[in-house]
């Protein structure tokens, strides 16, 4: 019998091919197990954050039940019982949604940073610390009335409640990936002054002229060896031209005379046959002008028209609308951000009394209970950006520990101050300060320059020279800061008035309240009244403008006090039947107090006010009419281009197709607009080859300003800046034919030489970006929190303000931040829109879901009463009293 040998009983050996097969499959089933469960890990740890919306939670803290009803774009309506539920509830509801947003937020208000993101925002702290924005407010929270306190502190506590409840990656996605760079940080207990100090930031968004101020010193230094004084002053002049009073339209052509407040006079009362017999007389003015180009259409009414950067609000009386009642709009620009500075919600109290005063809707900041922008049930209200010089810089002559004031040496007020810094050791730092604020040259590169070469900046603006500075040559010079923002102010109680008043005396008490930032402020009511009042705490200035640096050691150049409250601009039913703002100049000339130099220069509210009367002439207005004209793309220095380039001579086949593109262009910058693409990259390069491309560069800031200048030296060939040795062009026709041919040389590497296929909405696009995580040069990082890029109409000084940086980048940078148009004939008729979304979770559903809508202009209906909130409720979240 025969038997196996060993070898042929033992099993057979796979091949090598197998071995392989099977190594590999396990490999690939490892790592699909890992990615998967990587997978699972990271939608596990981003949605662990996402709040809950439905259903009931118990709180600590709460007096009665509060419901929170939310639409389909997670826009909440809180309804309670009472004032210290509804903004408990508020705060609990934006910890909810925006919480690290507000955790660095307050980090930057306090000059925090550091510790949040390490030793790369020290400097950035040490800047914040010397301005005080939180010692301000506290001290703005200690001086508030026990109701206004218990406002915040109700707020603080909602918000407190919530983080009770959750840390870590719970709060936000942000957290987790801050853990990894800082594992100890976690976030403190929210206080009021956390709320307050919010608007300091965004006062110093708004702080007006500093920049050009500052520029201008700095410019003044530059020019001061090559130039005579006179001729600087000259040039300067030239570079920032007074306001075009005779082409663009004031705020307040004539004041009105209203009742003081506190008294018991009730201002006229809106008298719609009276205005309706005006504005007709105003609209059938208008001439219409026939043209075979339309470029060179321009309106009859108000002049050439177009934009500058800011914010655009207006209000129609009834007589020019189809409802009879006014229309409310505003869109305030912004730079662009993600989430979006704005948070969407209501607030009403579920019986309306005194104790509890509050129907509210609008904009609201996360950190800061109320609503900043809106409507009630009686009135509607919007601000923009008043534009007014409210900040001062100050040359000082310092002295190691003292500084001279009217031939005295005064002691430096210095404090000591510690910044924490995550992962490094603290560092101490010294702030001095003098009568005029604080000392910030030595923090910034510009302000420091100013200190280093101080001769030039104290120059008058003819050129004359300052008082002799004290001291001798070992005296140093120092900038301080003179600004509104830094004395406590009653910002912060204003909110809650204006969402409480009922008529146009209480509106103007809200504003009279309103310092810091100051703002425009429109209004309309439900009785059919439309208005406007000048708020603010507007400084009168001694012996300078605020032009330039003022010697810090001659009083007479202080402020000596503001302007009452009573002699500020306001305007009430006006007889156009309208009222537009949008950064220009408030007032004339001839008003009585020096309100500011450096306005807007008026082409947006030129456009808004030609589109209101051109459309009133045709059709009463509807609120869509009001839409369309927020979405208005006139380039009005395009326009100015077309015509000059008629008779220019162009070299090559390509820019000469560019520039009949330019020729037949309805000058309107829309996003698929290839023409739109070539004049905005023709006026980039022409500003560059004017002003920058010198020997002595020139400043090319402030898009709006330039419209101006350039629009000038168009009409002057013989100018002298149209002569650039360092380009070896002489005459306006050589700069322009120069300006197309790069034009189109720059669009034809980008987007290829067919013009056809140029489109300007790609060149402007935006990226949204989170505002800290966003920019970490970690590309995966920035992955997860950053969204687009989406292609962008509008642009830089048109109503549809998509702003961008000249000699930088075409991208689209500051937004029409919001959009919202009231229907005081309806209230639930009213519209709202924002740049991203309720939600700062990124992710979620609500992140950026408005984001579409926002790139075309459509906005989404305002449920307000309650019937409407209840048929536009997906969500409904009961907060109950825990126990």
């Amino acid at each position: 019998m025969m038997t196996d040998s060993p070898e042929s009983a033992a099993p057979s050996r796979p091949s090598l091919g197998v071995r392989i097969g099977r190594i590999a499959f396990l490999v690939v089933a490892g790592l699909v197990v890992i990615a998967v469960a990587a997978a699972f890990f990271v939608t596990w740890t981003i949605q662990r954050s996402f709040p809950q919306t439905a259903g009931s939670l118990e709180l600590d803290g709460l007096q009665a039940a509060v419901t929170v009803q939310r639409d389909d774009r997670g826009i909440p309506t809180i309804t309670a019982d009472s004032t210290d539920d509804l903004f408990y509830a508020e705060g609990f509801v934006h910890a909810q949604d925006r919480f690290f947003e507000m955790d660095f937020r307050r980090h930057v208000t306090a000059g925090r940073v550091a510790e949040m993101f390490g030793e790369s925002q020290a400097g950035t702290d040490a800047f914040l610390r010397t301005l005080g924005w939180r010692k301000v407010a506290e001290a703005e929270v200690e001086a508030m009335d026990e109701t206004t306190l218990s406002y915040y502190e109700a707020y603080a506590a909602g918000v407190n409640a919530y983080l009770a409840s959750r840390s870590g990656a719970e709060l936000s996605l942000e957290y987790a990936v801050l853990g990894v760079q800082n594992p100890d940080y976690a976030p403190e207990p929210w206080e009021p002054a956390d709320s307050v100090a919010w608007l300091k930031a965004m006062a110093w968004d708004l702080r007006g002229n500093i920049e050009n101020e500052t520029e201008r010193s700095l410019l003044a230094a530059e020019l001061s060896g090559s130039e005579d004084s006179a001729a600087t002053a000259d040039l300067l002049r030239k570079l920032y031209p007074d306001y075009p009073f005779d082409e663009n339209p004031v705020i307040v052509p004539k004041i009105s005379t209203v009742p003081a407040l506190g008294t018991d006079v009730e201002p006229a009362a809106y008298t719609p046959t009276d205005a309706e017999g005006e504005v007709q007389q105003a609209s059938t003015t208008i001439e219409w002008q026939e043209t075979s180009n339309v470029i060179e259409a321009a309106s009859a009414l108000v002049g050439d028209v177009g934009e500058g950067i800011g914010s655009n609000s207006w209000v129609v009386s009834g007589a020019l609308t189809e409802s009879g009642m006014p229309l409310l709009a505003n869109d305030p620009h912004l730079g662009a951000s993600l989430p979006s500075v704005w948070y969407q919600v209501q607030l009403k109290c579920s019986t309306v009394d005194e104790d509890c005063p509050f129907d509210v809707g609008g904009f609201s900041f996360s950190g800061l209970p109320g609503i900043v922008i809106g409507h009630n049930q009686k009135i509607a209200w919007g601000f923009t950006n008043l534009t007014t010089d409210v900040t001062d810089l100050y040359l000082e002559r310092v002295e190691g520990d003292s500084y001279w004031r009217d031939g005295q040496l005064l002691p430096l007020v210095e404090t000591t101050e510690t910044i924490k810094v995550a992962g490094a050791d603290d560092i101490d730092l010294t702030i001095r300060s003098t009568v005029h604020g604080p000392i910030i040259s030595g923090l910034t590169d510009d302000f420091t320059a100013i200190a280093d070469d101080p001769d030039p900046a104290l120059s008058a603006e003819d050129g004359t020279p300052a008082p002799t500075p004290p001291g001798d040559d070992d005296t140093e010079y120092a900038v301080s800061l003179r600004w509104t923002a830094l004395d406590p102010g009653t910002a912060a109680t204003a909110i809650f008035a204006l969402s409480t008043a009922q008529d146009f005396d209480d509106f103007r008490l809200a504003a009279s309240l309103f310092d810091v930032p100051a703002q425009n402020l429109i209004y309309a009511d439900t009785e059919g009244n439309i208005g406007y009042q000048t708020p603010g705490r507007l400084p009168i200035r001694g012996a300078g403008d605020g032009w330039m640096p003022q010697p810090g050691w001659d009083s007479s150049y202080d402020w000596t006090g503001f302007i009452p409250f009573e002699e500020l601009p306001v305007a009430y039913n006006p007889s156009s039947g309208y009222i537009v703002t949008a950064n220009n100049a408030i007032v004339t000339d001839d008003y009585d107090h020096f309100l500011s130099r450096d306005w807007d220069y008026g082409y947006r509210a030129a456009r808004i006010a030609d589109l209101l009367e051109r459309r009133s002439a045709a059709a009463p207005l509807t609120a869509q009419d009001m839409r369309d004209i927020q979405m208005d793309d006139e380039m009005w220095i395009g326009k100015q281009l077309a015509s000059a380039m008629a008779d220019v001579d162009v070299s090559g086949a390509g820019p000469k197709e560019a520039v009949d593109l330019l020729l037949a262009w309805d000058a309107q910058n829309t996003a698929s607009s290839p023409a739109a693409a070539y004049a905005n990259v023709l006026w980039s390069n022409l500003v560059q080859n004017l002003f920058a491309e010198r020997d002595q560069p020139l400043p090319i800031d402030g898009q709006g300003r330039l419209f101006t200048v350039v629009g000038d030296l168009l009409d002057d060939p013989a100018d002298p800046l149209w002569t650039n040795a360092q380009l070896d062009v002489s005459g306006m026709e050589e700069v322009l034919a120069l300006s197309a041919e790069e034009a189109y040389d720059e669009l034809a590497a980008v987007q290829g030489t067919t013009t056809a296929r140029w489109n300007w909405g790609d060149l402007h696009a935006i990226t949204l970006t989170s505002d800290t995580l966003g920019s970490s040069g970690i590309a995966p990082i920035e992955a997860l929190f950053n969204r687009g890029p989406f292609p962008v109409g509008g642009g830089a000084s048109v109503v549809n303000a998509t702003g961008w940086q000249l000699g930088t980048s075409y991208a689209t940078t500051t937004v029409p931040s919001m959009r919202m148009v009231v229907d005081l004939a309806d209230l639930d008729a009213s519209t709202w829109n924002h740049l991203t979304g309720a939600s700062g979770h990124a992710f979620h559903e609500h992140y950026t879901d408005q984001t579409a809508d926002w790139l075309v202009g459509d906005q989404k209906s305002w449920a307000f009463s309650d019937k409407a909130v209840k048929a536009a409720t997906v969500d409904t979240l009961t907060l109950t009293p825990a126990g």
